[in-house]
């Protein structure tokens, strides 16, 4: 997908930056934005919210060994 997405899976845990971080580098490439328009700019902004949480859920919910 993208390189500069990060593996946020590891023993010491992540921050919100660098899940945040991860998120927005997601959102920039499904959208073929790097900074959107103003008009764009609330429901890029969501996304990257919305895409931040769901990703927070998943790492806390992993069960690793």
């Amino acid at each position: 997908m993208c390189r500069s997405i990060v593996q946020l899976r590891r023993p010491e845990g992540v921050t919100e930056d660098e899940v945040s971080a991860a998120a927005r580098q997601f959102v920039r490439k499904i959208s073929g934005f790097r900074i959107p328009s103003k008009a764009n700019q609330e429901a890029f902004e969501r996304a990257v919210d919305e895409i931040s949480a769901t990703s927070q859920r998943l790492l806390a919910e992993l069960v690793v060994r």
